[in-house]
C-alpha cells in the first residue's frame, strides 16, 4: 500500500510532464443505437439482438440501478485470445446499457479494436465489431477526447512510474490450473472479499480462465465498483463498460491488472488531480488488489 501511494504521490508530482504516448484514433468505446427510457425493455432487446448476431451471453451484472453490464463471447474472440500470451484479458466483451442523466438509455459496447490492441491481441477481431455494429449500431466511439493509435495502446502507459499491462498482479498460486479455478469460483460464490462472479470464460487451447469480478466494497469500501465510478465516470456519455474487473487463471496462477493501469486505460485521459481524478480514488489500487486476492485465496 505505501509503495502504490508513493508511486501515485511521484506521478502526481510530475504529472506537469503530460502522458508519454501521441494522439491517435481509438477510443475505449462505442455508442450504439439508443434505446428509449425504460431500462428493463432496453435490456432484455439488447440481449435478443446480441442472441440473434451470434453471441453467447457469458454473464451480466447491476453495480447500481442505472446501469446492467451483458459481457458476451464468441469463436472469434476466444480463438483470438488463445494466440496471445494472456490474452484471456480480451476473451469477453462488455455491452452496456446505462441511464444518462436526461433519462435517456444509453447503449454501448467496448470498442474490440481498441481493448485487442491493450490486450495485444494479434486479430484485429474485426468480425466481432462488424458484429456488434450490426446488432447495436455505432454512433462512434467515445471516451477520451484524443483516441490512442493502437502502437500506443500496446505499450500503454499512464505517466511515468506507472505499470504496463506486462506488470501483472500475483494473486495466488495453486498446484494446478483446475485446483486455482475450483478455489476461485468458491471464493467467489462464497463472496469472499465482498465480491461475487459475473462471468467466466474458458480459453482452453491456452488453459486459461478469466472470470469477471464485481467488488460490491466490502470490507474494503475502495474497492467497490460504485465508489470508483462515482468518482470517474462523470461525463454525460458513460464509460460503464469499464466494469468489471477480471480475474485471470493460468497455469495455476491468479493475475490481475493493477488499478493504476486498469482504470487508466478506460480512463486515459483523466486527471491526475482536482474534481473527478485519479487522486480522488488514491485508496483505490491497494483496496482492490486486498480484494482480488481475497477473491484469488492470495490472502486469507
Amino acid at each position: 500500500m505505501n509503495k502504490i501511494r508513493t508511486i501515485l504521490g511521484a506521478a502526481i508530482i510530475t504529472a506537469v510532464i503530460g502522458t508519454a504516448h501521441a494522439a491517435g484514433d481509438l477510443k475505449p468505446f462505442i455508442l450504439g443505437n439508443s434505446a428509449g427510457s425504460d431500462m428493463a425493455s432496453a435490456v432484455s432487446a439488447v440481449k435478443d439482438k446480441l442472441a440473434a448476431a451470434g453471441f453467447e451471453i457469458a454473464g451480466e451484472y447491476s453495480p447500481y440501478d442505472t446501469a446492467t453490464i451483458i459481457v458476451i463471447t464468441n469463436d472469434e474472440l476466444k480463438s483470438a485470445a488463445a494466440k496471445t500470451d494472456f490474452g484471456a484479458f480480451g476473451a469477453g466483451t462488455r455491452v452496456t446499457i446505462t441511464k444518462g442523466k436526461d433519462g435517456s438509455i444509453q447503449v454501448a459496447y467496448t470498442n474490440p479494436d481498441y481493448f485487442g490492441a491493450v490486450y495485444r491481441m494479434k486479430s484485429n477481431l474485426s468480425g466481432v465489431t462488424s458484429k456488434l455494429a450490426s446488432a447495436l449500431g455505432n454512433k462512434g466511439e467515445y471516451g477520451p477526447e484524443s483516441g490512442l493509435s493502437s502502437e500506443d495502446l500496446e505499450d500503454y502507459q499512464y505517466k511515468w512510474l506507472m505499470p504496463y499491462f506486462t506488470d501483472r498482479l500475483e494473486l495466488a498460486e495453486y498446484d494446478s490450473q483446475d485446483k486455482a479455478v475450483q478455489a476461485i469460483e468458491a471464493n467467489l460464490k462464497a463472496g469472499k472479499g465482498g465480491t461475487a462472479e459475473v462471468y467466466r470464460i474458458d480459453v482452453p487451447e491456452q488453459k486459461a480462465t478469466v472470470f469477471g469480478v464485481a467488488m460490491k466494497g466490502t470490507p474494503e469500501e475502495c474497492a467497490g465498483d460504485k465508489y470508483i465510478m462515482d468518482s470517474i465516470d462523470f461525463k454525460d456519455t458513460r464509460s460503464t463498460g469499464h466494469l468489471p474487473y477480471e480475474i485471470v487463471v493460468k497455469d495455476g496462477v491468479a493475475y490481475a491488472l493493477p488499478a493504476e493501469f486498469r482504470i487508466a486505460i478506460s480512463f486515459p485521459d483523466l486527471a491526475m488531480v482536482g474534481s473527478n481524478s485519479f487522486a480522488g480514488i488514491m485508496c483505490a489500487p491497494g483496496a482492490i488488489q486486498a480484494t482480488l486476492e481475497a477473491a484469488a485465496g492470495g490472502n486469507s
